[in-house]
């Protein structure tokens, strides 16, 4: 079977969020998956398998099968696309778990759509409060996660939270953001997800389903420039519509195998 290792939102070999890519040649046991996912020992490894004339796309971390993976779908189309499989004029549609998701090639970048995850304003639980050990200017949440906007780009850069109690947490993770002090982006985040293995992601496409819609109400703006400011960083747009987010990305393939298993 063959496989690549593919950073996305970014165009700089290291840098952006690395993910496996896996063309299964025939039907799979989710179990296998979970090993394979594990051995590869990366954020995010993606299972595609074209049957009964559809695309089907499975994501993993190394501990878990996760519901949505917007890096994983991201890598999954470049990879179709760069191995001649699907015409880079042609729309891939993912038949997953969490419905059709789209992909599209356009002017460099990779358009996914996802559906829209809006927050709820929250009363601050103490166990999220301690976890972070900062004042929080706002917190919603989602049907997948807290959302905490802090005053500053630095206090979002600079934030040390406690893993092990956000890990307590009844919740897929924690989304932490502020607006960006830069006119480069509109506003910056981080992403801490140790309830999926995940101490902190370096890029998640579908934490911006709920942040394209959050700073789309804070700036009153429809098309976003977004930063995720972790160790190795990833730069998205963010285009938000009624029920669904348009996520853009680029990606580049750093290495290329065979899975002899």
């Amino acid at each position: 079977m063959e496989m690549s290792v593919i950073n996305t939102f970014t165009v700089q070999p290291f840098r952006g969020n690395p993910a496996a890519v896996c063309l299964l040649t025939g039907e799979k046991e989710s179990k296998w998956m979970q090993l394979v996912a594990k051995e590869i020992n990366l954020p995010t490894t993606a299972f595609i398998h074209f049957t009964n004339h559809q695309w089907q796309l499975r994501w993993f971390t190394t501990t878990t099968e996760i519901p949505i993976c917007g890096h994983g779908t991201l890598a999954s189309a470049s990879f179709l696309w760069e191995k001649g499989l699907i015409s880079k004029d042609e729309v891939i549609s993912f038949q997953t778990i969490s419905g059709v998701l789209k992909a599209r090639f356009v002017d460099g970048w990779v358009q996914l759509q996802f559906p829209a995850m809006l927050e709820e304003k929250t009363n601050p639980p103490e166990l999220l409060l301690k976890a972070l050990g900062v004042q929080p200017v706002y917190i919603g949440r989602s049907q997948l996660d807290y959302l905490v906007e802090v005053e500053s780009e630095e206090m979002v850069r600079d934030l040390k939270p406690n893993i092990d109690l956000i890990a307590q947490l009844p919740v897929r993770g924690v989304i932490v953001t502020s607006p960006s002090k830069t006119n480069e982006f509109d506003f910056i985040s981080r992403f801490f997800s140790p309830s999926h293995g995940i101490i902190e992601d370096y890029v998640n496409g579908s934490s911006h389903c709920c942040l394209g819609p959050y700073w789309k109400r804070r700036l009153n703006k429809t098309e976003l420039t977004a930063y995720q400011a972790s160790e190795r960083g990833g730069i998205l747009k963010v285009k938000v519509l009624d029920h669904n987010v348009i996520l853009s990305g680029q990606a580049v393939t750093i290495f290329e195998g065979k899975l002899f298993v």
